[in-house]
């Protein structure tokens, strides 16, 4: 990131928390805007030197030194459908954390930031063509503005773990939870997929939801239901349009009927800045993507037992 984004970084942090959300704005080929979380990329630079890697998944344009680290480079015009970037000598390489883990995008333009109410972001119609690969849009200046599902991205290229250790799977298999239902809440398709798969695993039904607006609305229809169709537990995205996990967090402690839920959020976001919004909102745990023996061991942990249901 250049040294004015720096600059900007501690003003954007001022607004996360109350479903504000601060977002870099790039291309990829055409005009089209797309757009990722600010708190999401490490810097922004010119392409550097490709090392050919043989052998990897197609959206790999190499790897890359940053800053006495090798991480790989993923060419995200491709991924989105565009002209490959990877021999452009004018595309910048965008290097972002996702998960603890890091990587570099490649892009072809980048603009600039841009601050964006939680409400304008709306899952994308179809009708747009975008594909699977967004999963929110919004007007910035009367033009249309898409946000990357990079969750989907990499996915594409490493899945990574979706199971349960054997010693994970044990543990859940003794521990007598009641009840054995959470709500999931997340905006990308892969993540409700793998967190649905995961629970299932632990003997766990799911309700899903695809973003806060959406869970804050069942999880009120669930209080005045039979109990057996509640819930106890929420885990929820923080990055979701509509409303995100701190202002849904900030909403469920905030409503009586709601407030002894618990909650864990669970992000690619990172670093002492999430920490400390995590605690800012109150929610009982924060668990990085995707770390399923993390993720299942905060649920066994949070849920009670049948002597304190």
């Amino acid at each position: 990131m250049s040294g004015t984004l720096l600059d900007t970084v501690e003003r954007h942090t001022r607004l996360a928390g109350h479903n504000r959300v601060a977002m870099l704005l790039f291309t990829l080929g055409d005009k089209q805007l797309f757009g990722i979380n600010v708190f999401k990329v490490r810097e922004v630079l010119r392409r550097p030197p490709l090392e050919r890697m043989h052998g990897v998944h197609e959206l790999l344009a190499g790897s890359c030194d940053y800053r006495g680290q090798t991480i790989p480079v993923i060419d995200l015009a491709a991924a989105l459908g565009y002209a490959p970037l990877r021999e452009v000598e004018s595309a910048h390489l965008m290097v972002t954390e996702f998960s603890r883990s890091m990587q570099g995008f490649l892009v072809s333009d980048l603009l600039r930031m841009v601050h964006c109410d939680g409400e304008s972001l709306v899952a994308p119609s179809g009708a747009l063509g975008f594909g699977a690969r967004v999963n929110a849009v919004t007007r910035v200046d009367g033009a249309l503005m898409a946000v990357i599902d990079v969750e989907h991205v990499l996915a594409s290229i490493d899945a990574g773990p979706a199971e349960l250790s054997a010693q994970m799977q044990r543990m859940s298999e003794d521990t007598m939870l009641s009840p054995r239902r959470i709500m999931v809440v997340d905006d990308s398709v892969i993540a409700r997929r793998r967190l649905v798969a995961l629970f299932k695993q632990m003997n766990i039904e799911c309700v899903v939801a695809q973003d806060g607006r959406e869970a804050l609305e069942k999880l009120l229809e669930l209080v005045d239901a039979d109990p057996a169709e509640g819930v106890k537990l929420v885990v929820s995205d923080i990055e979701m349009p509509r409303l995100d996990g701190y202002a849904l967090t900030r909403a469920i402690r905030e409503t009586p009927s709601l407030r002894q839920l618990k909650v864990v959020l669970h992000s690619s976001l990172s670093g002492l800045f999430n920490q400390a919004m995590v605690k800012e909102v109150n929610a009982d745990r924060f668990v990085a993507k995707f770390q399923p023996d993390l993720l299942a061991k905060a649920v066994l942990d949070l849920l009670p037992d049948h002597e304190e249901a």
